[in-house]
């Protein structure tokens, strides 16, 4: 990311890849999305493959994510000066190349060996902001120092059952220099998830993705033992608060107070519930269904992100995930008025194949489609994308 006013022409990393054609040099990574999908699930193992690429019941909500984005169709203009483009923005105090984050993932070291280390170093290199998970294989100390200094960060909480270990997950936060607050609302139990109970694989039970938690000074003072000494018992205690099916919105109330950092509330759909989080002070709402990891047979994200929109106005921010496959996808989001959106399976696609080096294609490639998507159908800038720029596929 540029640090003066000139805008990144994402789009030239195109010209990049012609270049090296000239040398005898082909990309090492599949450049068409659907190859590098395939190509992710034939490198993972049984049980990494079915977390990953896995949804909630038959996996219709899953499908549904993405044909909906589909049905949405851009209309390009023409005869625009689109010479130079400018995606860059700001949310809250977040300084972004693009209207683009990585969704928070946990137990990426199921996938490659460093997970979220290489995820941060390969963010940190491009400026993108990545939102770290409280169920990450690393702590989110580590994941902060990967990043680099100044690198965009903002950290994903699952709400625990003791206020005192989301006091102290926020405190932590705050103190490796996280800059936002996500807390996810659609977990309050883990879904009926066929690939996963087929293979009987769940890598918290082996203490996998859980660093936080062992790592957390609250989280140790409930052991009788250290977890180095009882894993299993560290294990079973994490089982008791990694969800919270009793909260309610009374809890948000509480975790306003824990931070001055800006709070998004993940997970929205209904406009009630925007409207809700709005009179609670939060600062922002997620429309998001897990990506199709939760409710099976749930309306499609980006279906219920105008009614959102709507509900809120000016008043919170709005960002979007679920389905982002494509920079194109990106922009109809954008269009659809989410001021930001976040990329969740596809990052791991290139994790899968190549690590950070993985990551950072996969984003380049994101960001030049981005670029380019914008510049085709007419536009500069994403002040001027807003409904008007797509039609509804009639089916």
């Amino acid at each position: 990311m540029s640090d003066d006013a000139t805008p990144v022409p994402f789009g030239n990393y195109q010209y990049e890849i012609y270049l090296q054609g000239l040398a005898g040099q082909t990309p090492d990574l599949p450049v068409a999305w659907d190859a590098l999908e395939r190509a992710a699930a034939a490198k993972l193992d049984e049980g990494a493959r079915g977390y990953v690429f896995g949804g909630a019941g038959s996996e219709d909500t899953q499908r549904e994510n993405v044909e909906a984005l589909a049905r949405w169709r851009i209309v390009p203009r023409m005869l625009r000066d689109v010479s130079t483009r400018d995606v860059r923005t700001t949310v809250f105090a977040t300084t972004m190349p693009a209207p683009v984050l990585l969704s928070p993932v946990g137990v990426q070291s199921i996938i490659h060996p460093e997970g979220e280390l290489a995820v941060a170093r390969a963010a940190g290199e491009l400026g993108v902001p990545m939102v770290a998970s409280t169920a990450s294989s690393h702590t989110l100390e580590d994941i902060a120092q990967a990043g680099g200094a100044g690198a965009p960060r903002w950290f994903q909480l699952y709400w625990p059952k003791d206020d005192d270990l989301t006091a102290s997950f926020v405190g932590r936060a705050e103190a490796a220099g996280y800059e936002a607050i996500v807390v996810t609302l659609d977990t309050p139990l883990l879904a009926w998830r066929p690939r996963d109970l087929q293979g009987a694989y769940l890598p918290f039970l082996k203490s996998v993705g859980i660093a936080n938690y062992l790592a957390d000074p609250v989280f140790r003072a409930a052991l009788a033992k250290p977890p180095e000494e009882d894993p299993q018992a560290a294990v079973g205690h994490f089982v008791g608060q990694f969800s919270n099916p009793a909260a309610t919105w009374d809890g948000i109330d509480r975790i306003r107070s824990l931070t001055r950092l800006p709070i998004v509330l993940k997970g929205i759909n209904h406009p009630d519930d925007a409207r809700e989080a709005r009179a609670r002070g939060v600062d922002g709402v997620l429309v998001s269904n897990h990506g199709g990891r939760q409710v099976d047979g749930a309306q499609a994200a980006i279906d219920a992100l105008p009614g959102v929109v709507e509900a809120v106005g000016d008043d919170l921010t709005v960002l979007f995930d679920s389905g982002i496959r494509s920079g194109a996808d990106v922009l109809k989001a954008i269009a659809l008025g989410a001021d930001a959106t976040l990329v969740g399976r596809p990052y791991l696609w290139g994790l899968a194949l190549a690590g950070a080096d993985g990551v950072k294609t996969v984003l380049r490639s994101l960001l030049a489609e981005l670029d380019l998507t914008l510049a085709l159908s007419g536009h500069r800038a994403l002040d001027t994308v807003g409904p008007e720029i797509l039609a509804r596929r009639s089916d």
